[in-house]
């Protein structure tokens, strides 16, 4: 399944409650996309995730269901380190 990585940007600090959570993974399963990992910024308003999805506009569409941004949405490959080894 390809990958995406999504940049988005909070006007505020990101706090997640597991209520909210669960809605979100609901909602990813729902248009079939599956969270793989997240980075946070130091000042907690902007976040770098990898997810899976048949493409992109699965990503757009649940991202706009959960009320969440995604400011920027880029298939991706894997780069595996062992392989400049």
């Amino acid at each position: 399944m390809p990958k995406f990585l999504i940049e988005r940007n909070y006007a505020e600090e990101l706090e997640v409650t597991k209520d909210g959570a669960l809605e979100i993974v609901r909602i990813n399963n729902d248009e079939g996309v599956k969270w793989l990992i997240s980075f946070l910024s130091a000042d907690k308003k902007k976040t770098y995730c990898l997810y899976e999805a048949p493409n992109a506009d699965a990503i757009r569409r649940a991202a706009k269901r959960a009320n969440l941004p995604a400011d920027v949405v880029i298939e991706v490959s894997d780069v595996n380190p062992a392989l400049f080894a």
